[in-house]
C-alpha cells in the first residue's frame, strides 16, 4: 500500500513539473479559447436550424408568384411539384432574404386558404405570397415587412361601360374578387353602398378572378395594383381603374389592409427580425423596381 502511495506521489510531482515547464501564453491544444467560441448562426433561429428557409406561396398569383416549366430567369424548383419552378416578385424577395442570411431557399406550392395552416403546422417556415397585413391575419401569425406597398384598384375591359368610372360610386354591373381577400370582404361591399353593382360569388384564385374580367363573366373585379398591372401586361384589352386621386370616392382601407407582409409563426421573433433586417435595407422605390422586373418576365396568366 505504501509503495502505491509513493508511486502516486511521484507521478503527481512529475506532472506538476511538466506543467511548470510550459509557457503561460501557450494553452493546451484542447483548451477552449475565445477564438474558438461559436458565432451566432441561423441555427439559433426557429425554422432555419438546418440552414433552409422553406417558403409557401400559391405559385399561381402573377406577378407575385407563378409556376413555370424551366429555371429561366433564375426560377427556383418547387419542392412539392416535380419538374416545376416558381418565379415572381415573392420569389425574388425570398432569394434576397436567403442570400443575406446564408440560407438555402426551398419553395412549396400551397393553395391560398392552406397557407396559414401550413405555417402553423410547421410544413413551411414563412409565407411570402402577397398577403396583406390585416388585423385578422396578425391575430393568427406574426408578419415581417411590409415588403410591398400596394393600393386598391378595379380591373375591367377597356371598351366596357365601367371603364369611364372616376370613383367607386360610378361603378356598375356585376363584379367579383379573390376569396380570402379584403378586395372581396371589404372593398366590394363599400362600392355596393354607393353604386348599383351586383357582387357575384368570390373567385377561388387570382387567375380565376382575372379570367372572370377578361371573359366578360363579370363587368369588373377588385384587386391590388400589382395584380392589375400583371393582368394588363398579359391581357392588353383590360384596363385599370385607379381612384386614388379621388379620395372622397375611393375605397377606404387602412395601411394594414394594403401593405403586403411576410407571415411567420406566432412568436418566432428571431425569424421575423432576420427578415425585417433585410427588408429595412430596401425602399419603396426598390420594391417597385423589383415588381416591374417580375412583371417583365411573367408568363401568360
Amino acid at each position: 500500500m505504501k509503495k502505491k502511495l509513493l508511486a502516486l506521489s511521484l507521478a503527481m510531482v512529475m506532472a506538476l513539473g511538466l506543467a511548470a515547464c510550459g509557457t503561460p501564453s501557450e494553452p493546451a491544444e484542447d483548451e477552449n479559447t475565445d477564438a474558438d467560441a461559436p458565432e451566432t448562426t441561423a441555427t439559433e433561429i426557429q425554422g432555419v436550424e438546418d440552414g433552409v428557409l422553406t417558403v409557401g406561396m400559391e405559385c399561381s398569383y402573377a406577378p407575385y408568384n407563378w409556376t413555370q416549366q424551366d429555371d429561366s430567369n433564375d426560377a427556383v424548383p418547387i419542392e412539392n411539384v416535380p419538374n416545376s419552378y416558381a418565379n415572381g416578385y415573392d420569389v425574388m424577395i425570398a432569394k434576397k432574404i436567403c442570400e443575406a442570411n446564408g440560407w438555402e431557399l426551398k419553395i412549396q406550392a400551397i393553395e391560398w386558404n392552406g397557407l396559414t395552416p401550413a405555417l402553423q403546422s410547421g410544413t413551411i417556415d414563412a409565407v411570402i405570397a402577397g398577403q396583406s397585413m390585416t388585423d385578422e391575419r396578425l391575430a393568427e401569425v406574426d408578419m415581417a415587412g411590409p415588403y410591398y406597398y400596394a393600393s386598391i384598384v378595379c380591373l375591367t375591359k377597356a371598351d366596357s361601360d365601367v371603364a369611364a368610372a372616376k370613383g367607386i360610386s360610378e361603378l356598375k354591373g356585376t363584379c367579383t374578387a379573390q376569396t380570402g381577400t379584403i378586395w372581396y370582404t371589404t372593398c366590394l361591399p363599400q362600392a355596393a353602398e354607393k353604386a348599383d353593382i351586383q357582387i357575384q360569388a368570390e373567385s377561388e384564385s387570382a387567375p380565376a378572378m382575372i379570367m372572370a374580367a377578361e371573359s366578360g363573366t363579370v363587368d369588373f373585379v377588385c384587386t391590388d395594383m400589382p395584380t392589375a398591372m400583371g393582368a394588363v401586361a398579359a391581357y392588353p384589352d383590360l384596363t385599370i381603374l385607379d381612384f386614388s386621386e379621388n379620395a372622397e370616392d375611393d375605397f377606404n382601407v387602412s395601411e394594414g389592409d394594403i401593405n403586403i407582409g411576410i407571415s411567420v409563426l406566432k412568436g418566432n421573433t428571431g425569424l421575423k427580425d432576420a427578415i425585417d433586417k433585410v427588408l429595412s435595407t430596401m425602399t419603396a422605390e426598390d420594391f417597385n423596381a423589383l415588381m416591374e422586373d417580375a412583371i417583365a418576365v411573367q408568363p401568360a396568366i
